[in-house]
């Protein structure tokens, strides 16, 4: 009977391993061979919070962890190597390499997903000129946080920087940041008051004059995480980051407003999104006119969720309506934010 049981149970067992492989195969089919979603790391222990590529060179990426430093990949993926090992700091909130220049890799330091005020803040802004070999602190050592940093499309010594703060209290050293000689001199262009930082900025792709940026006015205690107040709002410049103006549209939702994050679409100048944390106004916002007017199109909460830890946003570069949105999940819509489906893969999504 012993003989027979143990037969029985296998035999269960292997028609059940059989139905599993048979459901994955059907899973791998329904994606087009190479676009399923794969781990292809790095192992740092720790979060990914954001990654950089290089335009036109899909073999090279750089990984930038919550507190394990700069990796880089030039296959693809399959090796990963540390290239940060002689920072004083190990926290990357932002990555960016110069469209004109691959040899020109930025990092800002500090974790930029908060949640709680024991996260790792950093140092300021570095620069490699040698695709990460080497690295030169850049200023800006006050910041904290850096959430985001862009390089101009053609001139690699104009960059913008958004820096959140420390979070822990009111300070000076938080809004965005340009320099216009490659991180020599760092002017701080806008500044909204001493409890609200940058939480999101985007360029147009077809227009550098013209950017985006969202500001988040936040607390941060051992006891809780205080989001939101009047210094939440979007803001845009038109004359290259010297002059910016709040956008006043009642499109937009009302203050208080938590986390901010914006995108340019790359394919179509005048589609901007922006994704707001709120309590129950909307979750998402478009514009088809360059930021004039505004109107919510989707109030789905898991697209802004605990949103101090994420509230990031990217649009295709080929298509003005393909939206993803990084989260607990990673969420993607094709049909201009009105719907959007979760997309299996990873988790604890940071960076697209």
């Amino acid at each position: 009977m012993h003989i027979i049981g143990r037969a029985f149970t296998g035999a269960i067992i292997c028609l059940a391993l059989a139905a599993a492989l048979q459901a994955q195969r059907r899973r791998e089919s329904s994606s087009p061979e190479g676009l399923a979603f794969r781990f292809v790391g790095p192992v740092v222990g720790n979060r990914v919070a954001s990654i950089a590529g290089v335009p036109g060179d899909p073999s090279i990426y750089y990984a930038g962890a919550a507190s394990g430093g700069v990796w880089k990949t030039t296959d693809g993926g399959l090796r990963w190597e540390p290239v940060s090992d002689q920072m004083p700091v190990a926290a990357i909130g932002a990555l960016a390499v110069a469209p004109s220049d691959p040899n020109i890799v930025w990092a800002g330091t500090g974790e930029a997903w908060a949640i709680r005020d024991s996260d790792v803040i950093g140092d300021g802004i570095y620069k490699s000129l040698d695709a990460g070999r080497t690295w030169a602190h850049a200023g800006l050592d006050e910041t904290g946080r850096i959430a985001r940093i862009i390089v101009h499309p053609t001139n690699p010594d104009i960059v913008f920087a958004c820096a959140a703060g420390r979070l822990t209290g009111p300070q000076q050293e938080r809004g965005v940041f340009r320099t216009t000689d490659g991180g020599e001199h760092w002017e701080r262009v806008l500044f909204v008051d001493e409890n609200t930082g940058c939480s999101g900025l985007s360029m147009d792709a077809k227009n550098p004059r013209t950017l985006f940026a969202g500001t988040w006015q936040v607390e941060m205690h051992p006891w809780a995480e205080l989001s939101g107040g009047p210094g939440s709002g979007v803001y845009v410049s038109r004359d290259g980051g010297a002059k910016w103006a709040r956008i006043e549209s009642e499109g937009l939702p009302r203050a208080p407003l938590g986390k901010i994050d914006v995108a340019v679409a790359p394919a179509d100048s005048s589609r901007i999104y922006a994704l707001i944390q709120t309590n129950d106004q909307g979750s998402l916002w478009r514009s088809d006119d360059g930021g004039a007017t505004w109107r919510v199109v989707n109030w789905q909460r898991g697209l802004i969720g605990r949103a101090g830890y994420y509230i990031h946003l990217a649009v295709s570069p080929a298509t003005a309506d393909e939206v993803f949105v990084s989260n607990s999940s990673f969420w993607q819509s094709t049909d201009g934010g009105r719907t959007f489906e979760e997309r299996q893969g990873g988790g604890d999504s940071h960076d697209v």
